[in-house]
């Protein structure tokens, strides 16, 4: 009598990648399905479903889900010779890392009060710092950018935000 194994199982190639995969997935269902219709309140008339304030995290969650679904995937069916391995972790200095959380908190704390303009610059000017970036006109961008996006969800969205500190 011969016993055959009936349950196949399914070699991991990549672990870093399902389990980030999965936490990305939890939260992608939560933002989906819990947070956007129970906290994100539509107005009952729409001229265009598009100016509802849920359409752009509803498209981010989905789009959230799909990609962890395939790095779920990527997880189970790619092997990666660790040798060339382009995703590898390179990890970066304390004074990186101490230097982008110092960008965050001056994002945060500063933005009701500075406005999102000055904010975006001064939290972009650090990052480029903590990143060290040589190309004196890409320090450009940290003014241009910032403005841009600024702009575009002001007017083009119609999301308040404060602009400038002392903006009428």
């Amino acid at each position: 009598m011969t016993t055959s194994d009936s349950h196949r199982r399914v070699r991991i190639k990549d672990i870093g990648d399902v389990i980030a995969g999965v936490v990305l997935l939890g939260f992608a269902l939560v933002l989906v399905f819990y947070l956007v219709p129970n906290y994100i309140n539509e107005p009952p008339i729409l001229q265009n479903p598009m100016m509802s304030p849920r359409w752009l995290p509803t498209i981010v969650g989905w789009l959230i889900l799909l990609f962890s679904i395939l790095l779920i995937l990527q997880g189970l069916l790619v092997t990666g010779a660790r040798e060339e391995d382009e995703r590898a972790i390179e990890k970066g200095s304390p004074r990186r890392f101490f230097m982008m959380v110092v960008a965050l908190v001056i994002y945060v704390a500063l933005f009701e009060t500075m406005g999102a303009v000055f904010c975006g610059i001064l939290a972009t000017l650090v990052l480029f710092v903590a990143h060290p970036v040589r190309t004196w006109w890409v320090y450009s961008l940290a003014f241009l950018f910032p403005i841009v996006v600024t702009f575009l969800f002001v007017e083009v969205m119609n999301v308040p935000l404060p602009i400038m500190p002392f903006w009428l």
